[in-house]
């Protein structure tokens, strides 16, 4: 593959021979892991039976849009859930999030974060922000991570014993310099928890994590699991739209939150995208194996020039993030510039430090989706506060994910910057 592409292209000798180096371990397999999704997926497919005209869906207030319905029964076989609530209408991880929080922790209740400061969008819609949802009367606890980047369960119980609402625990790193969890690890946060505080709804943030792993959240005792449908479920063919999956009472009640009581989840048309819905749930294992194959080869090339990075190469991977930590702020401005160069759409415009809605510093981006936000697509945000590290995501084809990797270390070359200081 690394030929191939050299055809094309010309790099920096030092990019050449380390690239080739490690092009191996883009022949590593996963351990059966994906395997075990596309059988799960396919069983998935199989137990619902959807028709072809099931997927026409409807306009307007969308009462009995089979589409919706077929595809949230869908979903929720796929995550082992009870129920899913899967709508147009929640246009992102953060919205479907605050909403599930906001319903499951109303004024006056308490909330427990399991899992450190939470991403910087969630954060400050929950606690920053004009109108967050501790102005609004929402009673709030943080749990600092573990000196091991994991949940410091007796901090945890601690927290607990006020018997909160209900408890949020996020999985991916979320652009921050800690390590994502596993799904093992979020499920003995839930145990933590329902031990402690039995009647209290546990809600595992999921997005960049579906289908990674073997198992879902959702089978060692979540009440919800959240995400967005234009990462890893949407398969680069979903336009948009967020879900919520789990306990059919609680995600009720986020419906109800969502829509209005009384309504539920009797709303919400799918505008004639069920088909791509769908389609996409059905490829997104193979889109996953891409992308990880492609994150591992990120993570090994730039290892080799003497950067930190996590997950290590040939780590087990819990989701679709890659974490390399730069150093400065001007190799992550070159990182993203490079990165940009191999996009299928944008290639030829230059990501510029600026202030992005939720984030509390300046953030450089490189995108180029067919879906914008799709960061199943191959894409980076780095926000410019220190250790500066630099958050790689998706690549629905490996080939396309080393591309921009051959690019992004081009890019620093070029500036006499390439190795690690």
């Amino acid at each position: 593959m690394i030929d191939a592409l050299l055809e094309h292209f010309a790099f920096d000798a030092r990019v050449v021979r380390e690239a080739r180096a490690v092009a191996p371990v883009l022949a590593r397999n996963d351990g059966g892991v994906n395997a075990a999704v596309r059988a799960r997926v396919l069983a998935a497919f199989v137990a619902e039976g959807i028709a072809a005209g099931d997927l026409s869906g409807t306009f307007g207030y969308g009462y009995d849009d089979l589409a919706r319905t077929r595809y949230e029964s869908l979903l929720a076989r796929v995550l082992g859930a009870e129920r899913a609530l899967a709508r147009l209408s929640l246009v992102s991880g953060t919205h479907a999030m605050v909403a599930t929080l906001a319903a499951c922790a109303p004024p006056g209740k308490q909330l427990v974060v399991a899992s450190g400061r939470p991403y910087d969008t969630l954060r400050n819609a929950l606690v920053d922000a004009p109108n967050s949802l501790v102005e609004r009367g929402l009673a709030y606890d943080e749990v600092e991570l573990g000196s091991d980047g994991g949940i410091d369960h007796v901090a945890l119980a601690r927290a607990c014993a006020a018997s909160p609402a209900a408890v949020f625990v996020q999985r991916s790193r979320g652009y921050a310099p800690r390590r994502s969890l596993s799904v093992a690890e979020c499920g003995a946060a839930i145990a933590t928890v329902k031990r402690v505080a039995p009647s209290a709804l546990v809600v595992v943030d999921n997005c960049y994590g579906e289908l990674v792993e073997a198992r879902e959240p959702t089978e060692f005792g979540a009440d919800l699991v959240v995400g967005s449908l234009i990462k890893n479920l949407g398969g680069t063919l979903a336009p948009g739209g967020a879900y919520v999956a789990g306990n059919a009472a609680a995600v009720a009640r986020v419906a109800d939150y969502h829509y209005a009581p009384g309504l539920g989840a009797a709303l919400g048309p799918t505008l004639g995208f069920g088909r791509a819905f769908v389609q996409g749930l059905f490829l997104a294992p193979l889109v996953l194996a891409e992308t990880l194959a492609g994150l591992d080869f990120f993570a090994a090339l730039f290892a080799r020039f003497g950067y930190a990075v996590d997950p290590a190469p040939g780590a087990a991977r819990t989701d679709i993030v890659q974490a390399v930590r730069l150093g400065d702020p001007g190799r992550l401005v070159l990182f993203a510039r490079g990165l940009q160069r191999a996009m299928s759409l944008d290639a030829r415009f230059e990501p510029e430090p600026g202030e992005v809605p939720g984030y509390r510093d300046p953030v450089v981006m490189s995108s180029g989706a067919f879906v914008a936000g799709s960061t199943l697509e191959l894409s980076c945000d780095a926000p410019l506060r220190a250790p500066y590290e630099v958050y790689v995501q998706g690549g629905a084809v490996r080939e396309h994910a080393v591309l921009g990797a051959l690019f992004a270390a081009n890019a620093l070359a070029q500036e006499g910057r390439l190795c690690a200081d």
